[in-house]
């Protein structure tokens, strides 16, 4: 019976600085994707249109940096939730391994741990994450999806400011500081999305690794593998969630209060009149929902879903992929930084 070494063990700071830097390049590789089916969900007038479609259309109209609109928010915002979901992820799920560990038998190995408890780890790492980087997400959604007409007749075409900090700063006259975590309910709900994502490509990983190592394979995951993992666990997470990562774009992005204005009667909202209405009264995910539902019946629900699946999936497959790699760079990166600091002392 072969005895596998123990694997390297990435500490909080290098697993989460891996996961981060690998989520913003399978951003990258898949911007536009995002950019089309952020419009799709929070603008109803494009529910019919297929994304490829409206990439066309905006490409058309704005030209290629058009397909790059809130580029920067949208990179600064993967970053802090990746690098934030990663170290909160590692932190608690080797802090639990640790614990476990400890109530174990002297000898004894700790098996894989369960679904749900790679869930439960999942959506409390997300659950933080989320709290922490939020704004940057309602910032970039709003660049994502553009000026309504009625900002560019109060305000001008030119003396609108769409850049992160314009933006931000519109929201904190129009909402208040709390404005700048709109959709929180909502996200924190969809930290079961990562979780179920997460849980899901560690179990079938273990999976596979058992498979290609009882087949004498090399018991270490290829590109490829990672990427179809990845893929699989993805789309799953997204069917299951998807209604409420809809909501929570069109809560964002200020669309549901036009939503609501129209169900109810009503002008639609201004700059002017959000200023002086109830900051704290905005539609809920559960209201967005009903609203759509009773609009659109329950296929409303799933708007822009076949979008979301496809950037949510690649650009997951890709972080999932690169993401390997990455961690075996941050463990060369750490060796060569401990040896130079041996090095220094030893002066």
């Amino acid at each position: 019976m072969s005895v596998q070494s123990k694997p390297v063990q990435l500490t909080p700071f290098a697993a989460a600085l891996a996961g981060a830097l690998g989520g913003c390049f399978s951003s990258a590789v898949v911007y536009p994707l995002d950019v089309a089916k952020t419009q799709i969900q929070a603008l109803p007038g494009t529910k019919d249109i297929s994304m490829f479609t409206l990439l066309y259309r905006i490409l058309k109209r704005d030209g290629l940096a058009g397909w790059y609109r809130g580029f920067g928010a949208t990179m600064l915002n993967t970053f802090s939730t990746q690098y934030a979901y990663f170290f909160f992820y590692s932190f608690v799920r080797n802090s639990y391994i640790a614990r476990l560990t400890r109530k174990l038998p002297a000898g004894t190995m700790l098996g894989p741990l369960s679904t749900a408890t790679e869930l439960l780890l999942g959506a409390v790492a997300g659950a933080l994450a989320q709290i922490f980087t939020i704004p940057v997400s309602v910032i970039a959604t709003r660049q994502q999806v553009g000026r309504p007409e009625s900002k560019k007749a109060e305000k001008g075409e030119e003396s609108y400011d769409d850049s992160f900090t314009g933006v931000a700063k519109e929201i904190i006259e129009e909402e208040g500081i709390t404005g700048l975590w709109l959709g929180l309910k909502p996200s924190l709900v969809l930290t079961v999305n990562p979780a179920i994502t997460y849980g899901l490509y560690e179990r079938v990983k273990n999976l596979a690794l058992v498979a290609k190592t009882s087949a004498g394979s090399d018991a270490s995951m290829s590109p490829g593998l990672s990427f179809s993992i990845g893929a699989l666990s993805k789309t799953l997470a997204t069917v299951v969630t998807y209604p409420y990562i809809m909501a929570k774009v069109r809560i964002q992005s200020r669309n549901a209060d036009r939503d609501e204005a129209v169900e109810n009667g009503l002008p639609p909202p201004t700059p002017h009149t959000r200023h002086h209405r109830d900051k704290s009264r905005h539609p809920s995910a559960v209201g967005v929902l009903t609203d759509v539902w009773k609009r659109e019946g329950p296929i409303g629900w799933y708007q822009g879903m076949q979008a979301q699946i496809i950037k949510a999936v690649l650009s997951q497959a890709l972080l999932f992929m690169s993401k390997e790699q990455f961690e075996r760079w941050a463990i060369t990166i750490l060796l060569v930084v401990t040896r130079l600091r041996s090095h220094s002392s030893l002066k």
